[in-house]
């Protein structure tokens, strides 16, 4: 091994928390080493965020070609080139991934090393037969597709959230196994592209950490559109055939049913990309699942060296890897005392309808103790989701009833994600919701439905005798 080379930081992975803040540190004139096994960008530009919404966005086009006629629109017949969507996908990430790369050329006291990082000690990092030593270890090295233990999945060439994205044939009929964010994009980006899609999904209901109101929406609007669902199912084989393959599923009454497709995607969650680290040799420790364990301040049981976005754990969202590097910046370079304690983490499911998510849901409001009052209407109610035919839906606001507080909100259907936003600067500010009770909105927009959510505020009836036994057994399990 070459001569050991200081530094003032390592960044060991370049994702949407450790890029920026080895720019940012080599700005300062910092002597920043960023380690790099595969492409700058992370996940969100390479397999993530960029190409799936690139490619959402032809899904839609798609849809709305085909309901032309619904607006008084008439063209021919709707066809999908599959590989001409990808190739626009491939020219997107390739432009974002080169911007990555001309940030970490352009900056002299930043050194781009290719390879994988494997702590030799609790401030030393070799990579590539060099050894790397800093005061400053920065680990971002993200997640990696779940494989579950179902027996037979080794006898087929199954798809993940990554391999997926670089097909240039629609599959005859997609099985999806997972039905939570990922699954569910993907399940009705190819619904759309032309494929027959059937979700599995272990738990009684879609995205199960949601309220099941919005669950039960969500799913409704999926089904319009012909993605079919078994609920409550777990995935006993999968059995490799001539056209494609077979999963023997059962619920839970018992009952067992074979599902025929010709691809199959796993969508069951992360893992993270820690077992090859040799952490041990650091002395940093893990949970059970291999996420790294991180204090408010985001760093490890060992002084000195941080953990930021998907690899330790909880949202896993570019946005929350963003503001990792923002709080540990902040703590480096100016000493402040900045935390992740009490920050509101919004985020959005990018299905259509959009769910659009912050704070916390009612079913995690109830099993905290709260007070609490709620205010729901349908999407059928805003004017300008009925102008748009867009009304699948519906927007909900949790509010703590002893201070008039925000708790959080869901906003499922067009422009969730955006409209959720709004409700989050309230509760940034801190402001009761009443502010927004008698506001006045732009017409006709889709915010302006926020006057009538308000309007419909209520407290929240008490839970009935099922209902509190098992909101009593979450709050136990949690």
């Amino acid at each position: 091994m070459k001569l050991t080379k200081q530094y003032d930081a390592i960044i060991v992975g370049s994702g949407q928390g450790g890029g920026p803040l080895a720019h940012k540190l080599a700005d300062l004139g910092w002597k920043v080493a960023l380690i790099e096994k595969e492409h700058l960008g992370g996940t969100c530009i390479n397999y993530g965020c960029t190409p799936t919404k690139t490619m959402l966005a032809s899904a839609r086009i798609a849809h709305y070609a085909r309901r032309a006629a619904d607006f008084g629109v008439h063209t021919g017949p709707v066809s999908v080139n599959l590989a001409q969507v990808v190739a626009r996908k491939n020219q997107l990430v390739e432009t974002w991934r080169g911007g990555q790369e001309s940030h970490a050329a352009s900056r002299p006291t930043l050194d781009l090393y290719r390879g994988s990082g494997r702590f030799t000690g609790p401030h030393t990092v070799a990579v590539g037969g060099q050894e790397l030593a800093s005061d400053h270890i920065i680990i971002n090295t993200g997640a990696r597709p779940r494989l579950p233990n179902i027996p037979g999945l080794e006898e087929v060439d199954y798809l993940t959230y990554r391999t997926v994205l670089d097909l240039t044939e629609a599959p005859d009929h997609l099985l999806v196994l997972g039905g939570s964010y990922i699954g569910l994009e993907f399940g009705q980006m190819f619904r759309r592209f032309g494929s027959q899609v059937t979700v599995v999904e272990y738990n009684d209901q879609l995205v199960p950490r949601e309220d099941e109101d919005i669950a039960l929406a969500l799913q409704e609007a999926l089904e319009a559109e012909g993605v079919r669902f078994h609920l409550g199912s777990l995935v006993k084989r999968i059995t490799k055939v001539p056209d494609g393959l077979r999963l023997t599923i059962e619920s839970g009454d018992g009952h067992s049913q074979t599902l025929a497709g010709s691809h199959l995607l796993l969508a069951v969650g992360t893992t993270p990309n820690t077992s090859a680290l040799n952490l041990a040799a650091a002395g940093v420790e893990t949970d059970s699942q291999g996420y790294l364990q991180v204090n408010d301040r985001l760093e490890t049981n060992i002084p000195g060296i941080w953990a930021i976005g998907d690899v330790k754990g909880g949202p896993a969202f570019t946005h929350v890897a963003y503001d990792d590097h923002l709080i540990l910046y902040d703590n480096l370079v100016h000493g402040q005392e900045r935390s992740t304690r009490g920050r509101i983490i919004p985020y959005a499911l990018f299905t259509d309808p959009e769910l659009g998510r912050v704070g916390m849901t009612e079913k995690e409001a109830r099993r905290a103790g709260y007070n609490l009052k709620i205010g729901k209407i349908p999407m059928a109610w805003v004017a300008r989701a009925i102008e748009r035919d867009e009304t699948a839906g519906l927007m909900k606001v949790v509010i703590n009833a002893d201070d008039n507080r925000i708790l959080g909100a869901a906003i499922l259907g067009s422009e969730g994600g955006e409209l959720v936003q709004v409700l989050m600067a309230l509760m940034m500010a801190g402001a009761p919701w009443t502010l927004f009770e008698k506001a006045m909105y732009i017409h006709p927009t889709l915010a302006e439905g926020f006057f009538t959510l308000m309007d419909n505020v209520r407290p929240a009836p008490p839970l009935l005798a099922d209902e509190f036994f098992s909101v009593q057994q979450e709050a136990d399990a949690a």
